[in-house]
């Protein structure tokens, strides 16, 4: 099994062979994966270096920028190098692994946006018991469970993918070892692995879904209750940052893979991937720094004690 495995090598076909576009989309990219660095990993050292973040909400979103760093780290580098002269070629132990670890980290993301918001539930529907609901062990056992559940998963649809016949060489219409596209060029029939495939993953989601939709569901209603205007655009403001990393990463999730395979456009499922993959990691930093005057406070703090 081990010769036979490194002799199979895995082709990305990258987003384009137009060598016009390829020097553009690098530059694109390489800025991209730069603010996604620069604004995940800034999160994380503001979260770690003011008190006043060292709560329940800024726990869970430090390990989210943890995550978005991570996973996007796992696909842009390859996507990058993809776009250069004689740069895509992937052997099969690569593929595999680069695999895994998306799969782990987009599941942990899944599950972590899920803990987020039983968190501002548990901030909007008993304020007053906040303290002693979330506690330091509560978030914890939450996280921990979060990349349980990542681990798990990834071994699963990783298994499932690489259990099936693959010739020596295989042109995977994508950028990256994403699993619909690899299942794709197998050599065997893939008609039960496809549904596996479709079966755990729609678990993953709508299971993330439910849980984010009972919690607003709940905050929603006691939103409605509150007499005061005050309290009724703070509790708002405090789910309005969640609310919108939700809707974009479901919503891409939803297109990219609870389709069957029939309904697959590689030129589309490339796009969305591209959004998926590299501009949400991005984006979530931007997103929550810019609606949150706390970190907005924390960050002004520590560049005027730096100067």
């Amino acid at each position: 099994m081990e010769n036979r495995t490194e002799e199979i090598h895995f082709i990305l076909l990258g987003l384009t062979d137009d060598p016009g576009l390829q020097l553009p989309l690098f530059v694109t990219f390489l800025l991209i994966y730069t603010i996604t660095l620069a604004g995940n990993l800034g999160m994380i050292l503001l979260i770690v270096l003011d008190s006043r973040l060292h709560t329940p909400m800024y726990f869970f979103l430090g390990n989210l920028s943890l995550v978005d760093f991570c996973y996007s780290s796992t696909v842009t580098p390859t996507v990058m190098a993809g776009l250069l002269p004689g740069h895509k070629f992937i052997s099969f132990n690569a593929c595999a692994a680069q695999m895994y670890f998306f799969g782990v980290f987009a599941t942990v993301e899944n599950y972590l946006l899920a803990s987020m918001a039983y968190d501002r539930y548990a901030a909007v529907f008993k304020p007053l018991h906040y303290t002693t609901t979330m506690t330091t062990r509560v978030c914890a056992y939450l996280v921990i469970g979060c990349y349980v559940c990542g681990f798990l998963n990834a071994s699963i649809y990783t298994g499932n993918t690489f259990s099936l016949t693959y010739c020596k060489f295989n042109e995977v219409h994508h950028f990256f070892c994403d699993i619909p596209a690899v299942l794709a060029v197998s050599c065997s029939e893939r008609h039960v692995n496809e549904l596996v495939f479709i079966y755990v993953g729609s678990f993953n989601i709508f299971f993330g879904i439910l849980v984010i939709l009972i919690s607003y569901l709940c905050i929603f209603i006691t939103i409605l209750k509150m007499h005061s205007s005050a309290g009724y655009w703070k509790a708002i403001s405090t789910c309005a940052s969640h609310f919108t990393v939700v809707f974009v990463f479901y919503g891409t999730a939803l297109f990219m893979y609870l389709q069957p395979s029939s309904s697959h456009s590689m030129d589309t499922d490339k796009l969305a991937s591209v959004f998926y993959t590299m501009v949400i990691p991005m984006l979530n930093p931007v997103v929550y720094s810019l609606r949150n005057r706390e970190v907005k406070s924390a960050f002004t703090k520590i560049v005027l004690e730096a100067k």
